[in-house]
């Protein structure tokens, strides 16, 4: 694959499923509205015979030739339905996750479908999202269904991380390119009851005061990015509970949810983290995943 394939591009996974080609519709809008390309690719695992040492060669090269016809003609088929003005089409031998991370490394945004067959069959469920998520050098979206038409508003976790910060500008670039309302969700946990009744030291932390230690933090964290997106209408909302709850309940209105992760090289299902793993099997809107060592925007 050529370095400069993916520059600035948007990727999206094509398997023959139907989530897919929801993916590819969602991608090519993006791209239409970033002015960008967009690769439509389909991941190959060569047929391989078999001994008693284990797999072999590719037992024929014919079946794969078959298969690389199909693919490259359901690709080009998909892509004469796509608004955008400069949509490719490549079929790549590999593990899909290996396919998908390679591309991220240049491109501007990879997009899978949420689950599917072939190379990308249940992509949610299994470990291809968690390394696709967690590795790729760019926000990785994950689609379901299209969102409701009447959907206008992006929703983000915010937590005080890189990753929430980078998430953060991510959302905001999302929001000011296609004119939607940001909702940023700040979710804590309420401190321990004894530690509230009973702290070590000699007064209790009134509850209020928590409150507003969280609203200030809120507050700081958006300041800059409202300094550099004045076009943005944004929404704080201070929650006290489930962040992961928080954001699954915004969902169904969003037009997308954004999550960020941790920071890379952590062990896989750390970085990926409990929220953002919740938020990727069950928002009812298209997810977008952002690590801390990814930029903070998509921008071509």
């Amino acid at each position: 694959m050529d370095d400069n394939t993916w520059d600035g591009r948007i990727a999206v996974g094509v398997d023959g499923s139907p989530e897919s080609r929801t993916a590819a519709l969602w991608a090519g809008e993006e791209a239409s509205a970033r002015g960008c390309g967009l690769t439509l690719v389909h991941a190959v695992l060569p047929p391989v015979g078999s001994s008693p040492f284990g797999a072999g060669i590719p037992s024929d090269v014919n079946p794969m030739a078959e298969v690389r016809q199909g693919a490259l003609i359901e690709l080009d088929e998909i892509a004469s339905t796509l608004t955008a003005e400069d949509v490719q089409t490549r079929i790549e031998v590999g593990s899909p996750s290996g396919i998908m991370i390679g591309a991220s490394e240049t491109a501007a945004m990879v997009v899978v479908g949420s689950r599917g067959q072939g190379g990308f069959k249940r992509l949610l469920l299994g470990s291809v999202s968690t390394q696709v998520a967690t590795h790729s050098a760019c926000p990785v979206i994950i689609i379901r269904s299209l969102p409701h038409p009447s959907a206008h508003t992006v929703v983000v976790g915010m937590d005080g991380t890189a990753g929430s910060s980078a998430a953060i500008g991510f959302a905001f670039d999302m929001a000011s390119l296609h004119g939607w309302r940001l909702i940023a969700v700040h979710a804590w946990e309420v401190p321990a009851y004894d530690l509230l009744v009973v702290p070590s030291a000699h007064d209790s932390m009134p509850l209020q005061d928590s409150a507003n230690d969280e609203a200030r933090l809120t507050a700081e964290a958006l300041a800059g990015f409202q300094a550099d997106y004045p076009d943005v209408d944004v929404e704080q909302s201070l929650v006290r509970g489930s962040a992961r709850n928080a954001l699954l309940e915004a969902s169904p209105s969003a037009a997308l949810v954004v999550v960020g992760t941790r920071s890379h090289g952590q062990v896989m299902s750390a970085v990926l983290g409990s929220v953002s793993h919740g938020v990727l099997h069950h928002a009812q809107a298209p997810v977008a995943i952002v690590s801390g060592h990814q930029s903070a925007t998509a921008a071509p």
